[in-house]
Protein backbone atom coordinates (compact mmCIF):
# COMPACT_ATOMS: atom_id res chain seq x y z
CA UNK A 1 0.00 0.00 0.00
CA UNK A 2 3.08 2.40 0.44
CA UNK A 3 4.45 2.06 -2.86
CA UNK A 4 1.08 2.49 -4.17
CA UNK A 5 0.21 5.56 -2.34
CA UNK A 6 4.11 6.57 -3.54
CA UNK A 7 2.93 5.99 -6.87
CA UNK A 8 -0.01 7.64 -6.94
CA UNK A 9 1.77 10.54 -5.51
CA UNK A 10 4.43 10.78 -8.29
CA UNK A 11 2.15 9.61 -11.15
CA UNK A 12 -1.56 10.70 -10.19
CA UNK A 13 -2.97 11.29 -13.56
CA UNK A 14 -1.41 7.68 -14.83
CA UNK A 15 -3.26 5.61 -11.67
CA UNK A 16 -6.46 7.83 -12.94
CA UNK A 17 -5.95 6.99 -16.40
CA UNK A 18 -5.39 3.02 -15.70
CA UNK A 19 -8.45 2.75 -12.70
CA UNK A 20 -10.69 4.77 -14.96
CA UNK A 21 -10.08 2.45 -17.89
CA UNK A 22 -10.46 -1.02 -16.09
CA UNK A 23 -14.62 -0.47 -15.75
CA UNK A 24 -14.40 0.76 -19.48
CA UNK A 25 -12.75 -1.98 -20.24
CA UNK A 26 -15.18 -4.50 -18.35
CA UNK A 27 -18.04 -2.35 -20.30
CA UNK A 28 -16.75 -3.35 -23.41
CA UNK A 29 -16.88 -6.98 -22.70
CA UNK A 30 -19.88 -7.31 -21.18
CA UNK A 31 -22.13 -4.63 -21.57
CA UNK A 32 -23.37 -5.92 -24.90
CA UNK A 33 -26.25 -4.66 -26.66
CA UNK A 34 -28.00 -1.25 -26.64
CA UNK A 35 -29.69 1.14 -24.28
CA UNK A 36 -32.12 3.11 -26.86
CA UNK A 37 -32.46 3.89 -30.24
CA UNK A 38 -30.09 6.70 -31.04
CA UNK A 39 -27.51 4.50 -29.82
CA UNK A 40 -27.66 2.15 -32.34
CA UNK A 41 -29.94 2.49 -35.42
CA UNK A 42 -28.68 6.17 -36.23
CA UNK A 43 -25.12 4.95 -35.90
CA UNK A 44 -24.59 1.19 -36.57
CA UNK A 45 -27.37 0.04 -38.48
CA UNK A 46 -26.56 3.00 -41.18
CA UNK A 47 -23.17 2.33 -41.18
CA UNK A 48 -23.13 -1.50 -41.93
CA UNK A 49 -25.65 -0.46 -44.30
CA UNK A 50 -23.72 1.65 -46.21
CA UNK A 51 -20.89 -1.63 -46.19
CA UNK A 52 -23.57 -3.50 -47.50
CA UNK A 53 -24.78 -1.63 -50.04
CA UNK A 54 -28.19 -0.72 -48.20
CA UNK A 55 -29.21 3.08 -47.24
CA UNK A 56 -30.65 2.32 -43.72
CA UNK A 57 -32.85 4.74 -42.85
CA UNK A 58 -32.71 6.73 -45.45
CA UNK A 59 -29.44 8.24 -44.78
CA UNK A 60 -29.03 10.32 -48.55
CA UNK A 61 -31.43 12.30 -49.90
CA UNK A 62 -33.85 10.71 -52.75
CA UNK A 63 -36.94 12.64 -53.49
CA UNK A 64 -36.43 15.31 -51.13
CA UNK A 65 -34.69 16.48 -48.44
CA UNK A 66 -37.30 15.67 -45.70
CA UNK A 67 -36.99 11.61 -46.85
CA UNK A 68 -33.56 12.21 -45.43
CA UNK A 69 -31.55 11.62 -41.98
CA UNK A 70 -31.00 14.79 -40.37
CA UNK A 71 -28.08 13.65 -38.40
CA UNK A 72 -24.31 14.58 -39.03
CA UNK A 73 -22.42 12.38 -41.70
CA UNK A 74 -18.68 12.68 -39.53
CA UNK A 75 -19.61 10.21 -36.44
CA UNK A 76 -21.62 7.79 -38.44
CA UNK A 77 -19.49 8.19 -41.11
CA UNK A 78 -16.45 7.29 -38.91
CA UNK A 79 -18.10 3.98 -38.22
CA UNK A 80 -18.85 3.45 -42.00
CA UNK A 81 -14.91 3.55 -42.48
CA UNK A 82 -14.13 1.17 -39.02
CA UNK A 83 -16.41 -1.54 -40.66
CA UNK A 84 -15.10 -1.16 -44.12
CA UNK A 85 -11.92 -2.21 -42.93
CA UNK A 86 -12.55 -4.70 -40.50
CA UNK A 87 -14.06 -6.46 -43.24
CA UNK A 88 -11.23 -5.92 -45.44
CA UNK A 89 -9.05 -7.71 -42.37
CA UNK A 90 -11.58 -10.75 -42.80
CA UNK A 91 -14.15 -9.46 -39.42
CA UNK A 92 -17.50 -10.18 -40.46
CA UNK A 93 -19.24 -10.60 -37.03
CA UNK A 94 -21.60 -8.44 -36.11
CA UNK A 95 -20.86 -9.03 -32.18
CA UNK A 96 -17.38 -9.19 -32.72
CA UNK A 97 -17.24 -5.35 -34.54
CA UNK A 98 -18.73 -4.32 -31.44
CA UNK A 99 -16.65 -5.41 -29.08
CA UNK A 100 -13.85 -3.32 -30.88
CA UNK A 101 -16.64 -0.34 -31.24
CA UNK A 102 -16.88 -0.02 -27.39
CA UNK A 103 -13.24 -0.53 -27.07
CA UNK A 104 -12.05 2.43 -28.76
CA UNK A 105 -14.76 4.16 -27.28
CA UNK A 106 -13.38 3.07 -23.98
CA UNK A 107 -9.90 4.43 -24.51
CA UNK A 108 -11.44 7.69 -26.44
CA UNK A 109 -13.29 8.71 -23.25
CA UNK A 110 -10.22 8.35 -21.03
CA UNK A 111 -9.40 11.80 -22.92
CA UNK A 112 -12.02 13.04 -20.81
CA UNK A 113 -10.38 12.20 -17.32
CA UNK A 114 -7.04 13.49 -18.92
CA UNK A 115 -8.49 16.95 -19.32
CA UNK A 116 -10.79 16.94 -16.70
CA UNK A 117 -7.71 16.28 -14.05
CA UNK A 118 -5.61 18.96 -15.93
CA UNK A 119 -8.55 21.66 -15.67
CA UNK A 120 -8.98 21.15 -11.99
CA UNK A 121 -5.40 21.03 -11.49
CA UNK A 122 -4.89 24.10 -13.26
CA UNK A 123 -7.86 25.84 -11.50
CA UNK A 124 -7.39 24.52 -8.22
CA UNK A 125 -4.59 21.98 -6.27
CA UNK A 126 -3.35 18.47 -6.21
CA UNK A 127 -5.65 16.75 -3.93
CA UNK A 128 -8.94 18.73 -5.67
CA UNK A 129 -7.96 17.54 -8.80
CA UNK A 130 -7.37 14.06 -7.84
CA UNK A 131 -10.66 13.74 -6.48
CA UNK A 132 -12.16 15.33 -9.46
CA UNK A 133 -10.03 12.60 -11.36
CA UNK A 134 -11.41 10.11 -8.92
CA UNK A 135 -15.68 11.05 -9.99
CA UNK A 136 -14.55 11.45 -13.46
CA UNK A 137 -13.04 8.27 -13.66
CA UNK A 138 -15.39 6.36 -11.74
CA UNK A 139 -18.62 7.60 -11.34
CA UNK A 140 -20.96 4.69 -12.07
CA UNK A 141 -22.89 5.88 -15.03
CA UNK A 142 -19.70 7.24 -17.31
CA UNK A 143 -18.21 4.02 -18.36
CA UNK A 144 -21.14 2.55 -19.54
CA UNK A 145 -22.08 5.56 -21.24
CA UNK A 146 -18.61 5.70 -22.70
CA UNK A 147 -18.46 2.97 -24.88
CA UNK A 148 -22.12 3.29 -25.81
CA UNK A 149 -22.86 4.92 -29.56
CA UNK A 150 -24.26 8.53 -27.93
CA UNK A 151 -23.61 11.28 -29.81
CA UNK A 152 -24.13 13.27 -26.40
CA UNK A 153 -20.91 11.13 -24.76
CA UNK A 154 -18.67 11.48 -28.12
CA UNK A 155 -18.88 14.94 -28.29
CA UNK A 156 -17.64 15.25 -24.48
CA UNK A 157 -13.73 14.74 -25.01
CA UNK A 158 -13.80 17.42 -27.87
CA UNK A 159 -15.71 19.91 -25.12
CA UNK A 160 -12.89 18.28 -22.43
CA UNK A 161 -10.07 20.02 -25.32
CA UNK A 162 -11.54 22.85 -25.71
CA UNK A 163 -12.03 23.60 -22.16
CA UNK A 164 -8.55 22.73 -20.99
CA UNK A 165 -7.16 24.96 -23.68
CA UNK A 166 -9.26 28.13 -23.32
CA UNK A 167 -7.69 27.86 -19.77
CA UNK A 168 -4.01 27.55 -21.00
CA UNK A 169 -4.03 29.47 -23.89
CA UNK A 170 -2.94 32.85 -22.82
CA UNK A 171 0.29 31.40 -20.94
CA UNK A 172 1.22 30.29 -24.12
CA UNK A 173 3.79 32.46 -26.24
CA UNK A 174 1.58 31.96 -29.61
CA UNK A 175 -1.97 32.25 -27.44
CA UNK A 176 -4.04 32.86 -30.43
CA UNK A 177 -2.99 29.91 -31.92
CA UNK A 178 -4.46 27.86 -28.72
CA UNK A 179 -8.05 29.29 -29.02
CA UNK A 180 -7.97 28.40 -32.82
CA UNK A 181 -7.87 24.98 -31.66
CA UNK A 182 -10.00 25.63 -29.21
CA UNK A 183 -12.81 26.53 -32.11
CA UNK A 184 -11.43 23.49 -34.03
CA UNK A 185 -12.67 20.97 -31.51
CA UNK A 186 -15.63 23.24 -30.80
CA UNK A 187 -16.35 22.63 -34.12
CA UNK A 188 -15.80 18.68 -34.53
CA UNK A 189 -17.94 18.79 -31.41
CA UNK A 190 -21.04 20.19 -32.92
CA UNK A 191 -20.64 18.32 -36.10
CA UNK A 192 -21.19 15.43 -33.67
CA UNK A 193 -23.86 17.04 -31.52
CA UNK A 194 -25.72 19.96 -33.30
CA UNK A 195 -26.69 21.46 -29.44
CA UNK A 196 -23.01 22.17 -28.64
CA UNK A 197 -23.47 25.39 -30.58
CA UNK A 198 -24.98 26.60 -27.10
CA UNK A 199 -22.17 25.62 -25.11
CA UNK A 200 -19.79 27.93 -28.22
CA UNK A 201 -21.78 30.50 -27.89
CA UNK A 202 -21.67 30.39 -23.90
CA UNK A 203 -17.64 30.42 -24.56
CA UNK A 204 -18.26 33.37 -26.88
CA UNK A 205 -20.08 35.44 -24.81
CA UNK A 206 -17.24 34.88 -21.52
CA UNK A 207 -14.73 35.78 -24.23
CA UNK A 208 -16.67 38.99 -25.03
CA UNK A 209 -17.57 39.49 -21.61
CA UNK A 210 -13.99 39.43 -20.89
CA UNK A 211 -12.91 41.94 -23.47
CA UNK A 212 -11.20 39.83 -25.42
CA UNK A 213 -12.32 40.32 -28.92
CA UNK A 214 -8.79 39.01 -30.93
CA UNK A 215 -9.41 35.31 -29.07
CA UNK A 216 -13.04 35.18 -29.73
CA UNK A 217 -12.97 36.24 -32.99
CA UNK A 218 -10.41 33.08 -33.50
CA UNK A 219 -12.45 30.76 -31.79
CA UNK A 220 -15.49 31.63 -34.40
CA UNK A 221 -12.55 30.88 -37.03
CA UNK A 222 -11.59 27.66 -35.91
CA UNK A 223 -15.20 26.57 -34.99
CA UNK A 224 -16.19 27.20 -38.63
CA UNK A 225 -13.54 24.98 -40.03
CA UNK A 226 -14.02 21.68 -39.31
CA UNK A 227 -18.02 22.76 -39.81
CA UNK A 228 -17.75 24.25 -43.58
CA UNK A 229 -15.38 21.40 -44.14
CA UNK A 230 -18.48 18.53 -43.06
CA UNK A 231 -21.54 20.04 -43.58
CA UNK A 232 -20.35 22.34 -46.10
CA UNK A 233 -18.31 20.30 -48.55
CA UNK A 234 -18.80 16.61 -47.40
CA UNK A 235 -22.55 17.01 -47.16
CA UNK A 236 -22.65 18.91 -49.75
CA UNK A 237 -20.75 18.16 -52.54
CA UNK A 238 -20.41 14.11 -52.15
CA UNK A 239 -23.91 13.67 -50.78
CA UNK A 240 -25.76 16.10 -52.35
CA UNK A 241 -26.90 18.25 -49.65
CA UNK A 242 -27.75 21.94 -50.25
CA UNK A 243 -24.91 24.11 -47.46
CA UNK A 244 -25.78 22.84 -43.97
CA UNK A 245 -28.42 21.13 -45.32
CA UNK A 246 -28.54 18.84 -42.51
CA UNK A 247 -28.58 20.74 -40.24
CA UNK A 248 -31.26 23.12 -41.28
CA UNK A 249 -33.30 20.06 -41.81
CA UNK A 250 -32.45 18.86 -38.27
CA UNK A 251 -33.38 22.42 -36.17
CA UNK A 252 -36.56 22.77 -38.57
CA UNK A 253 -37.49 19.19 -37.41
CA UNK A 254 -36.97 19.72 -33.87
CA UNK A 255 -38.19 22.98 -33.76
CA UNK A 256 -42.24 21.48 -35.28
CA UNK A 257 -41.78 18.21 -33.78
CA UNK A 258 -40.66 20.27 -29.95
CA UNK A 259 -43.18 18.07 -28.11
CA UNK A 260 -43.55 15.07 -30.09
CA UNK A 261 -41.80 12.93 -28.20
CA UNK A 262 -43.04 14.36 -24.45
CA UNK A 263 -42.57 16.88 -22.78
CA UNK A 264 -41.03 17.65 -19.30
CA UNK A 265 -40.94 20.38 -16.69
CA UNK A 266 -38.25 23.31 -16.16
CA UNK A 267 -36.74 21.64 -13.18
CA UNK A 268 -36.38 17.93 -15.06
CA UNK A 269 -32.66 18.25 -15.49
CA UNK A 270 -32.32 19.70 -11.86
CA UNK A 271 -33.88 16.23 -10.28
CA UNK A 272 -31.90 14.16 -12.46
CA UNK A 273 -28.72 15.55 -11.89
CA UNK A 274 -29.72 15.58 -8.19
CA UNK A 275 -30.26 11.65 -8.29
CA UNK A 276 -27.50 10.87 -10.72
CA UNK A 277 -24.94 12.03 -9.00
CA UNK A 278 -25.97 10.73 -5.42
CA UNK A 279 -27.69 12.82 -2.74
CA UNK A 280 -26.04 14.09 -0.81
CA UNK A 281 -22.98 14.79 -2.87
CA UNK A 282 -25.59 16.03 -5.49
CA UNK A 283 -26.32 19.07 -3.68
CA UNK A 284 -22.56 19.87 -2.37
CA UNK A 285 -22.06 19.68 -6.69
CA UNK A 286 -24.55 21.42 -7.51
CA UNK A 287 -24.27 24.29 -4.76
CA UNK A 288 -20.75 24.55 -5.50
CA UNK A 289 -21.49 24.88 -9.54
CA UNK A 290 -22.50 28.43 -8.62
CA UNK A 291 -20.55 29.33 -5.88
CA UNK A 292 -17.59 30.51 -8.22
CA UNK A 293 -19.16 31.48 -11.29
CA UNK A 294 -17.39 34.80 -11.79
CA UNK A 295 -14.07 33.09 -11.00
CA UNK A 296 -14.35 30.42 -13.75
CA UNK A 297 -16.54 32.18 -16.28
CA UNK A 298 -14.85 30.74 -18.94
CA UNK A 299 -16.08 27.32 -18.17
CA UNK A 300 -19.40 28.39 -16.58
CA UNK A 301 -21.27 30.69 -18.60
CA UNK A 302 -21.28 27.86 -21.44
CA UNK A 303 -21.98 25.24 -19.13
CA UNK A 304 -24.71 27.07 -17.88
CA UNK A 305 -26.30 28.18 -21.45
CA UNK A 306 -26.00 24.61 -22.60
CA UNK A 307 -28.08 23.82 -19.61
CA UNK A 308 -30.52 26.74 -19.94
CA UNK A 309 -31.74 25.81 -23.26
CA UNK A 310 -32.19 22.03 -22.71
CA UNK A 311 -34.73 23.38 -19.50
CA UNK A 312 -36.60 25.62 -21.78
CA UNK A 313 -36.72 23.31 -24.51
CA UNK A 314 -39.70 20.81 -23.88
CA UNK A 315 -38.14 17.71 -25.23
CA UNK A 316 -35.95 17.00 -22.39
CA UNK A 317 -34.62 12.91 -22.66
CA UNK A 318 -32.11 12.42 -20.04
CA UNK A 319 -28.88 11.65 -22.54
CA UNK A 320 -29.70 15.40 -23.75
CA UNK A 321 -27.47 16.71 -20.76
CA UNK A 322 -24.48 14.62 -20.71
CA UNK A 323 -22.87 16.35 -22.54
CA UNK A 324 -21.95 19.23 -20.08
CA UNK A 325 -22.11 16.81 -16.56
CA UNK A 326 -18.10 16.74 -16.46
CA UNK A 327 -17.91 20.12 -16.33
CA UNK A 328 -20.83 20.48 -13.55
CA UNK A 329 -18.47 17.62 -11.47
CA UNK A 330 -15.27 20.27 -11.96
CA UNK A 331 -16.73 23.30 -11.13
CA UNK A 332 -19.06 22.08 -8.69
CA UNK A 333 -16.36 19.83 -6.63
CA UNK A 334 -13.95 22.78 -6.72
CA UNK A 335 -16.29 25.55 -5.61
CA UNK A 336 -17.96 22.91 -2.74
CA UNK A 337 -14.13 22.30 -1.27
CA UNK A 338 -13.27 25.46 -1.42
CA UNK A 339 -16.33 26.39 0.82
CA UNK A 340 -15.78 23.02 2.54
CA UNK A 341 -12.44 23.86 3.75
CA UNK A 342 -13.43 27.85 5.42
CA UNK A 343 -16.74 26.24 6.63
CA UNK A 344 -17.09 26.24 10.30
CA UNK A 345 -19.96 24.00 10.39
CA UNK A 346 -17.96 21.07 8.01
CA UNK A 347 -15.13 21.43 10.02
CA UNK A 348 -16.45 20.52 13.08
CA UNK A 349 -18.67 17.63 11.61
CA UNK A 350 -16.00 15.80 10.05
CA UNK A 351 -17.54 12.65 10.58
CA UNK A 352 -20.94 13.18 9.53
CA UNK A 353 -19.41 14.42 5.92
CA UNK A 354 -16.93 10.87 6.15
CA UNK A 355 -20.56 9.48 6.13
CA UNK A 356 -21.52 10.94 3.08
CA UNK A 357 -18.44 10.34 1.17
CA UNK A 358 -18.74 6.73 2.73
CA UNK A 359 -22.34 6.48 1.66
CA UNK A 360 -21.50 7.85 -1.98
CA UNK A 361 -18.54 5.35 -2.83
CA UNK A 362 -20.30 2.16 -1.59
CA UNK A 363 -24.06 3.24 -3.55
CA UNK A 364 -21.53 4.61 -6.68
CA UNK A 365 -19.04 1.21 -6.85
CA UNK A 366 -22.40 -1.04 -6.30
CA UNK A 367 -24.07 0.44 -9.35
CA UNK A 368 -20.72 1.17 -11.18
CA UNK A 369 -20.31 -2.84 -10.97
CA UNK A 370 -23.49 -3.45 -12.15
CA UNK A 371 -23.81 -0.54 -15.07
CA UNK A 372 -20.53 -1.89 -16.08
CA UNK A 373 -21.36 -5.75 -16.91
CA UNK A 374 -25.46 -5.86 -17.91
CA UNK A 375 -26.80 -6.78 -21.51
CA UNK A 376 -28.98 -4.08 -22.55
CA UNK A 377 -31.76 -5.03 -24.91
CA UNK A 378 -30.40 -8.69 -24.05
CA UNK A 379 -33.37 -10.60 -26.45
CA UNK A 380 -33.78 -8.12 -29.17
CA UNK A 381 -29.84 -8.50 -29.95
CA UNK A 382 -29.76 -12.15 -29.28
CA UNK A 383 -32.96 -12.97 -31.47
CA UNK A 384 -31.16 -11.22 -34.48
CA UNK A 385 -28.38 -13.30 -33.69
CA UNK A 386 -29.94 -16.23 -33.43
CA UNK A 387 -31.39 -15.47 -37.00
CA UNK A 388 -27.82 -14.88 -38.48
CA UNK A 389 -27.29 -18.74 -38.04
CA UNK A 390 -29.83 -19.37 -40.58
CA UNK A 391 -29.22 -19.11 -44.51
CA UNK A 392 -32.66 -19.10 -45.17
CA UNK A 393 -34.05 -15.97 -44.02
CA UNK A 394 -36.09 -14.15 -46.57
CA UNK A 395 -37.71 -11.34 -44.75
CA UNK A 396 -39.68 -10.89 -40.86
CA UNK A 397 -42.84 -10.21 -39.53
CA UNK A 398 -42.63 -8.18 -36.17
CA UNK A 399 -45.85 -9.29 -34.40
CA UNK A 400 -46.26 -6.63 -31.88
CA UNK A 401 -50.34 -6.87 -31.41
CA UNK A 402 -50.20 -6.31 -28.21
CA UNK A 403 -49.01 -2.51 -28.42
CA UNK A 404 -49.65 0.59 -30.87
CA UNK A 405 -46.42 1.20 -32.18
CA UNK A 406 -43.85 -0.84 -34.74
CA UNK A 407 -40.51 -2.29 -33.02
CA UNK A 408 -37.24 -1.97 -34.86
CA UNK A 409 -35.47 -5.15 -34.75
CA UNK A 410 -31.73 -4.62 -34.92
CA UNK A 411 -30.99 -6.06 -38.42
CA UNK A 412 -27.14 -5.66 -37.80
CA UNK A 413 -26.81 -8.70 -35.82
CA UNK A 414 -28.40 -10.36 -37.64
CA UNK A 415 -25.94 -10.40 -40.47
CA UNK A 416 -28.66 -9.38 -43.30
CA UNK A 417 -30.90 -7.08 -44.15
CA UNK A 418 -34.47 -8.77 -44.25
CA UNK A 419 -37.65 -6.47 -44.54
CA UNK A 420 -39.95 -6.02 -41.42
CA UNK A 421 -43.48 -6.45 -41.78
CA UNK A 422 -45.22 -4.73 -38.66
CA UNK A 423 -48.43 -6.03 -37.13
CA UNK A 424 -49.71 -4.24 -33.88
CA UNK A 425 -52.38 -2.94 -32.76
CA UNK A 426 -53.24 -0.02 -35.29
CA UNK A 427 -51.59 -2.22 -38.03
CA UNK A 428 -53.59 -5.29 -38.12
CA UNK A 429 -53.79 -8.51 -39.37
CA UNK A 430 -55.92 -7.47 -42.32
CA UNK A 431 -54.11 -4.65 -42.88
CA UNK A 432 -50.26 -6.97 -42.93
CA UNK A 433 -52.67 -9.57 -45.49
CA UNK A 434 -53.54 -6.60 -47.84
CA UNK A 435 -49.83 -5.58 -47.64
CA UNK A 436 -48.68 -8.87 -48.36
CA UNK A 437 -51.23 -9.79 -51.26
CA UNK A 438 -49.17 -6.89 -53.18
CA UNK A 439 -45.58 -8.74 -52.18
CA UNK A 440 -43.77 -10.98 -54.61
CA UNK A 441 -43.20 -15.05 -53.73
CA UNK A 442 -40.11 -14.47 -53.43
CA UNK A 443 -40.15 -11.53 -50.87
CA UNK A 444 -42.56 -13.14 -48.69
CA UNK A 445 -41.70 -13.25 -45.01
CA UNK A 446 -40.95 -16.97 -43.74
CA UNK A 447 -40.23 -16.12 -40.01
CA UNK A 448 -42.19 -14.12 -37.13
CA UNK A 449 -40.88 -12.30 -34.15
CA UNK A 450 -43.33 -12.09 -31.58
CA UNK A 451 -42.53 -9.35 -28.96
CA UNK A 452 -43.72 -10.34 -25.29
CA UNK A 453 -45.24 -13.38 -23.80
CA UNK A 454 -48.73 -11.81 -23.29
CA UNK A 455 -51.22 -13.63 -24.59
CA UNK A 456 -48.90 -15.63 -26.96
CA UNK A 457 -50.81 -18.54 -27.54
CA UNK A 458 -54.01 -16.60 -28.97
CA UNK A 459 -51.96 -14.23 -31.23
CA UNK A 460 -50.53 -17.56 -33.00
CA UNK A 461 -53.38 -18.91 -32.77
CA UNK A 462 -54.71 -15.95 -34.85
CA UNK A 463 -51.97 -16.08 -37.64
CA UNK A 464 -53.07 -19.71 -38.54
CA UNK A 465 -55.37 -18.64 -41.00
CA UNK A 466 -52.55 -16.99 -42.88
CA UNK A 467 -49.89 -19.37 -41.95
CA UNK A 468 -51.42 -22.61 -41.38
CA UNK A 469 -47.95 -24.70 -40.66
CA UNK A 470 -46.13 -22.60 -37.88
CA UNK A 471 -43.17 -24.02 -36.06
CA UNK A 472 -41.61 -22.43 -32.77
CA UNK A 473 -37.90 -21.98 -33.27
CA UNK A 474 -36.85 -20.08 -30.16
CA UNK A 475 -37.57 -18.46 -26.83
CA UNK A 476 -35.05 -15.48 -26.07
CA UNK A 477 -35.77 -13.87 -22.75
CA UNK A 478 -34.18 -10.27 -21.51
CA UNK A 479 -31.52 -9.63 -18.73
CA UNK A 480 -32.17 -9.52 -15.70
CA UNK A 481 -31.02 -5.53 -15.87
CA UNK A 482 -33.63 -5.21 -18.67
CA UNK A 483 -36.49 -6.43 -16.32
CA UNK A 484 -35.30 -3.86 -13.64
CA UNK A 485 -34.52 -0.84 -16.28
CA UNK A 486 -38.66 -2.34 -17.38
CA UNK A 487 -39.42 -1.26 -13.68
CA UNK A 488 -37.97 1.61 -12.99
CA UNK A 489 -39.36 2.89 -16.74
CA UNK A 490 -42.40 1.02 -17.93
CA UNK A 491 -41.83 3.18 -21.06
CA UNK A 492 -37.88 0.95 -21.39
CA UNK A 493 -39.56 -1.96 -23.89
CA UNK A 494 -37.49 -5.31 -23.13
CA UNK A 495 -39.71 -8.15 -23.86
CA UNK A 496 -38.97 -11.49 -24.43
CA UNK A 497 -38.89 -12.36 -27.78
CA UNK A 498 -40.22 -15.87 -29.48
CA UNK A 499 -38.87 -16.76 -32.92
CA UNK A 500 -41.36 -18.96 -35.26
CA UNK A 501 -40.64 -19.84 -38.77
CA UNK A 502 -43.30 -19.83 -41.77
CA UNK A 503 -42.76 -23.62 -43.36
CA UNK A 504 -44.25 -23.35 -47.07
Amino acid sequence: MKKLAEYIQLHPLRFLLFIGFIPRLLAAIFSKGYGMVDDHFVVIEIAQGFVDGHDIGNWLPKEGEDNASKRSVLYTGLHYYLFLFLEWIGITGAQFKMYIVRLIHAAYSLLTIHFGYKIALKLSNKNTAFTIGLLLALFWFMPVLSVRNLIEVACIPLLMIAGYHLIIAEEKKSPLTYFLLVGIALGFAFSIRYQTLFFTGGAGIALLLMKKWKECITVAIGVLMPMVFIHGFIEGTIMGYPFFGKVINYVQYNMINKSLYGTQPWYNYILMLTGLLVLPISLFIQFGFFRNWKKHLVLFLPTLIFFIFHSYFPNKQERFILPIIPFIIILGYMGWDEFRKHSGFWNKNQKLLKGFWFFFWVFNFTFLLLTSTFYTKRARVEAMRYLSTKNDVENIIVENSNRNGTVSMPLFYSEQWPAEFELNKTFNLDSLTLELNNVEADSLPNYIVFIDDKNLKQRVAALKPLYSNLKFEKEVRTSFMDKVLHWLNPKNKNEEIFIYKIES
